[in-house]
């Protein structure tokens, strides 16, 4: 079987979307012993993902966040944004938990509470809590 080909990887970060375009420039020829043949070409194929959760949960979960870290005003806190990368400790982050049950009026269980490293894992986790609380 024989198999060539080439490929090219490009990422954009904008804004809380990721997209990923993957191009293949030349064709791929898959041979087993002259009995078949499989050639294609793939031109363009996209990646997208993003955050579960509201918008509007996200940026309450960033205010939050900000609040209980004393991060300044122009501080950016993203769905993608890390506890540990804003400087939070494991008692800052039982903190952010607190306030966000508080907030939410919702109550997280402990090991779930502990797996929260992002703004989106919270988020997604406090809409969860929410449906099932109705």
């Amino acid at each position: 079987m024989a198999t060539t080909f080439s490929a090219s990887v490009s990422m954009q970060a904008t804004s809380l979307v990721t997209t990923t375009r993957i191009s293949f420039q030349k064709p791929v020829l898959v041979s087993n012993h002259g009995r078949t043949n499989l050639s294609f070409n793939l031109r363009r194929t996209r990646l997208s993902i993003s955050c579960a959760a509201k918008q509007e949960t996200v940026e309450k979960v960033s205010e939050i966040v900000k609040k209980q870290l004393s991060l300044k005003d122009d501080q950016q806190v993203v769905a993608e944004t890390k506890f540990v990368d804003l400087g939070a400790d494991s008692l800052d982050t039982v903190e952010i938990v607190m306030g966000l049950e508080e907030e939410f009026g919702i109550e997280m269980a402990e090991e779930k509470a502990q797996k929260i490293a992002t703004v989106e894992q919270a988020a997604e986790l406090i809409e969860e809590l929410m449906q099932a609380k109705k």
